[in-house]
């Protein structure tokens, strides 16, 4: 039989996340030239890429939001030339965001700086470790996948 799977310490896995991320984004900020973005507008931006034509009121609802914060932070977004709100004809009540060519050239300058610092970092783990990570990489888009979906409320 095979071994026994090892439980996952969710504590640790989630801070460990959370430090990734924020170090990513701060050893990257000053590669890229780009103006700094909050992390709120960020992931509000991140829902618009990845989901073109999304309502504010979804992405509210992905990010577990107030719809009245998710609204003042999409007027930034507008306003820097990163988001474009389109009315739909039959109803001008209905209006869905997306993101504007910047906003896409600005992903994948700050997704290329984000890769080139774990690059960096990952060459100083051992080989095997890199491998784990490299194994480990599709169940975490699978986690991650689970995560970003809406929120159902109580």
């Amino acid at each position: 039989m095979g071994e026994k799977a090892r439980a996952v310490d969710h504590k640790a896995l989630a801070v460990c996340m959370i430090d990734i991320s924020s170090d990513i984004r701060r050893k990257s900020l000053n590669e890229t030239g780009v103006r700094p973005i909050s992390n709120g507008v960020l992931e509000i931006l991140r829902v618009i890429e990845s989901h073109p034509g999304v309502t504010v009121a979804e992405v509210a609802a992905r990010l577990g939001r107030q719809l009245s914060n998710v609204s003042a932070q999409l007027r930034e977004l507008v306003a820097a030339g990163l988001v474009t709100r389109v009315k739909d004809a039959s109803d001008k009540r209905y209006v869905s965001l997306h993101p504007t060519d910047e906003s896409k050239r600005i992903k994948a300058l700050l997704e290329g700086a984000w890769a080139a610092a774990l690059t960096e970092a990952s060459q100083r783990l051992l080989p095997e470790e890199r491998e784990q990570i490299a194994a480990s990489l599709a169940a975490l888009q699978r986690l991650a996948s689970f995560l970003a979906e809406p929120e159902n409320p109580a």
